[in-house]
């Protein structure tokens, strides 16, 4: 078991790729941490969890509002006394064109997917760097990489965790503490059940493996970070895609 007693925070955990994630890191041995906005999507995430034999414990946290983040980080604190690993994966999106985008559309965006990681990620750096050791593993997208259409808050926010990721690694790789990125392309999740048929025929035809990734792939590569497998990866970022960028 490659996570075994390591203590995992995963946000926006309650589904998609970061209940992949959850589930993943049970089977590697993790003490899993269920992070996101619904209660009732916690409680059901936790009591697989816990029904299959893992140790599980779940909070309600907007990771916008740092007063749930601090809450969440003190209570897993108490409980088992460290942190090991931090998956930053909530995310959301509120597509529109320049034109039309709302300030509140903006805000929204940039508050969860990227502010939201900076809050999670100075929640626990103290203690991780008390241990000496720890691994940070932030989510990113391609479209962070190479934009796309009517998503200029969503492309900033996941361009902006590339830049984040380069510079905690300088600041926190010294004192045994990895950041790493994932770059997920697209990932058959919820979030597509919105997708056109033909839109989503257009997507796997991009891609050079001609198809749309699960979120269990994406989980693999969170649960190598995670380990010391990875014990040398730092300031990486990681595309998960298919190949869709080549």
């Amino acid at each position: 078991m490659r996570l075994k007693d390591k203590v995992c925070i995963i946000t926006g955990s309650a589904n998609g790729i970061g209940l992949a994630a959850a589930k993943k890191f049970a089977t590697e041995g993790a003490v899993v941490v269920v992070c996101d906005l619904r209660a009732d999507a916690v409680a059901k995430a936790v009591d697989e969890l816990v029904s299959s034999g893992a140790t599980a414990v779940g909070y309600v946290v907007d990771v916008s509002a740092r007063d749930t983040v601090d809450a969440m980080v003190a209570a897993v604190l108490a409980r088992f006394g460290r942190i090991d690993v931090l998956v930053n994966n909530a995310g959301i999106t509120k597509d529109a064109r320049l034109l039309k985008m709302t300030e509140v559309q903006w805000d929204a965006v940039i508050n969860v997917n990227l502010k939201g990681v900076f809050n999670c990620t100075q929640a626990v750096a103290e203690t991780m760097l008390a241990q000496g050791s720890g691994s940070i593993i932030n989510t990113s997208s391609v479209t962070g990489i190479y934009g796309n259409f009517g998503q200029g808050n969503y492309a900033a926010s996941k361009a902006g965790i590339v830049g984040l990721t380069k510079t905690w690694a300088r600041e926190l790789g010294p004192k045994g503490v990895r950041v790493n990125t994932v770059v997920p392309g697209t990932v058959a999740t919820q979030i597509l059940d919105t997708i056109p048929k033909d839109v989503l025929a257009q997507i796997e035809k991009g891609c050079w493996m001609k198809r749309i990734g699960r979120p269990e792939e994406l989980a693999n590569v969170y649960a190598f970070l995670a380990s010391d497998e990875a014990s040398y990866v730092n300031g990486a970022t990681l595309e998960v895609s298919g190949g869709v960028s080549l």
